[in-house]
């Protein structure tokens, strides 16, 4: 498998994730649960190299974060974008 970085990152929401999962004081396995309950097979480990940034995220999977975690997609992707503009 070829590995997927843009910039060292796997991913450009794992901040975002790790900050929406804590404010509704969820553990990783408690996200892991409400992910699988949407149909999206990721255990606590997938999360935290998610949230670590050692993950790729796909559109699905973002998608379903967003629907679990109360997050607006373009809201979110816009935090991404401007986070990554400011370094």
């Amino acid at each position: 498998m070829r590995k997927q970085e843009y910039l060292e990152n796997k991913n450009i929401c794992h901040r975002q994730i790790r900050q929406a999962r804590l404010a509704l004081g969820l553990s990783q396995t408690e996200l892991a649960g409400k992910m699988q309950e949407k149909h999206v097979c990721l255990d606590q480990q997938m999360i935290s190299r998610v949230e670590n940034n050692r993950r790729i995220v796909t559109d699905f999977e973002l998608l379903c974060f967003c629907d679990v975690l109360g997050l607006d997609l373009s809201e979110l992707l816009r935090q991404c974008q401007a986070e990554r503009a400011a370094l």
